[in-house]
């Protein structure tokens, strides 16, 4: 439904923005991008939430502001029909992610639809291609499902700027992995560029309208999605085009957004700009004079993923992941970043961050104080991760004694 010379192609808004003027500077922004050309006011208009972690972690998940900004600015032009709309991974339980990031706060003042997609009530359906696929069709042989509320409608993605350890940086084309893919997304991790190249295509064909609202207040770097560094950068961006701001954000993080490879692939098929010499920066913000270098890096978790997915695990990739033993790799993770992260590394951070103006600001947002205590007590995580170790090992023993049984 978007051709490839879509409205606001190449141009991306960037602006500086503070507590005091947030919701006032996402309408200036919004409009600076001009957002109304790439939505259509006749259809209704999903906001795609990024949500993590169901932890509050500054940079992790969409900002209440970011949201309200967004949503305010909206209803205010003459949008209804506005729909919340929420994934769910199988470590992060988006009901309790978004009371503890305050989406709930905001979509119930504005009375959103809020769509929980993974809820029976939501159907999910086979994706013919309009386009020649990368991979998603090879790695989903029997058909690529996707929502069917998400034709004929408008979307905007809400995604951060941070740091991830399977793409680098994660923004507007990888805040869709979690909406348009059902919970066996995983599968995808080892092609995860190609896949989210997959998927902008795939939006370009199902939605009316596309556009990007990115949020630079907190900016994460290390080994994102969560085990990051928060530090404040006090910027806003917006794009209808998906490539050209999350080339902009990959540069001002320090790097070569052409030598991310899904902004490159994106770039060579069409779908959007991702040479930064060719978007138009709007807004006045002088991007090298803002510039920072993002730390990358791994976590003991994403080090034994990676091992399955390019590694020496790669040839048991089907068995771990798979299969009846899949459970040990969710169990882990929870185990990981809720029992042992964020209790003894994440949570001081957070404490730090809201000390900031923009934790400050969290802190009081919607006369609600934030929720920073653990989820789990370690000792519950870990005596969880030995039962799921347990379990794995009883279910790596039934799937070798089934193939014996077969020779």
């Amino acid at each position: 439904m978007i051709g490839q010379d879509f409205p606001g192609k190449g141009k991306v808004a960037v602006l500086h923005t503070q507590p005091e003027t947030v919701l006032d500077d996402y309408r200036r922004l919004l409009k600076l991008a001009d957002y109304e050309a790439a939505l259509p006011k006749d259809k209704e208009t999903l906001l795609k939430i990024n949500i993590s972690w169901q932890q509050w972690y500054p940079a992790c998940s969409t900002a209440p502001w970011q949201l309200e900004g967004v949503t305010r600015t909206l209803v205010e032009d003459g949008y209804r029909d506005l729909i919340a709309a929420h994934n769910r991974t199988v470590v992060v339980d988006a009901y309790v992610g978004e009371r503890n990031n305050k989406h709930k706060l905001v979509t119930d003042k504005y009375g959103l639809r809020n769509a929980h997609l993974y809820e029976p009530e939501f159907e999910w359906v086979n994706y013919e291609p309009q386009t020649p696929m990368l991979v998603l069709d090879k790695v989903y042989p029997d058909g690529i499902r996707i929502p069917a509320l998400f034709f004929d409608k408008n979307i905007v993605q809400l995604p951060t700027v941070k740091t991830h350890v399977f793409t680098t940086i994660t923004g507007a084309m990888k805040n869709a992995f979690g909406g348009l893919l059902s919970e066996r997304r995983h599968w995808t991790h080892a092609v995860i560029h190609e896949t989210v190249v997959d998927l902008l295509a795939i939006q370009q064909g199902i939605h009316t309208g596309l556009f990007a609202v990115m949020d630079g207040t907190f900016v994460g770097d290390g080994p994102g999605p969560r085990a990051m560094w928060a530090t404040e950068k006090d910027l806003i961006l917006a794009s209808a085009d998906q490539v050209a701001i999350d080339a902009v954000s990959a540069y001002l993080q320090g790097m070569d957004p052409m030598e991310l490879k899904f902004i490159r692939l994106a770039h060579e098929q069409g779908l959007g700009i991702g040479d930064v010499k060719q978007i138009d920066i709007l807004g006045g913000v002088d991007l090298d004079a803002v510039r920072w270098h993002a730390r990358t890096g791994e976590t003991f978790a994403s080090r034994g993923q990676k091992m399955i997915y390019h590694g020496p695990l790669k040839p048991f990739e089907s068995l771990l992941l798979r299969s009846p033993v899949v459970p040990w790799s969710f169990v882990a993770s929870r185990a990981y970043y809720d029992g042992f992260w964020y209790p003894f590394v994440g949570n001081k951070r957070v404490e730090e961050a809201l000390a900031t103006k923009w934790g400050r600001l969290f802190s009081e947002y919607g006369n609600v104080p934030a929720v920073t205590r653990p989820l789990y007590e370690p000792r519950t995580a870990a005596a969880a991760g030995l039962l799921g170790v347990a379990a794995s090992a009883l279910a790596l023993w039934w799937l070798v004694s089934k193939g014996r049984d077969r020779e």
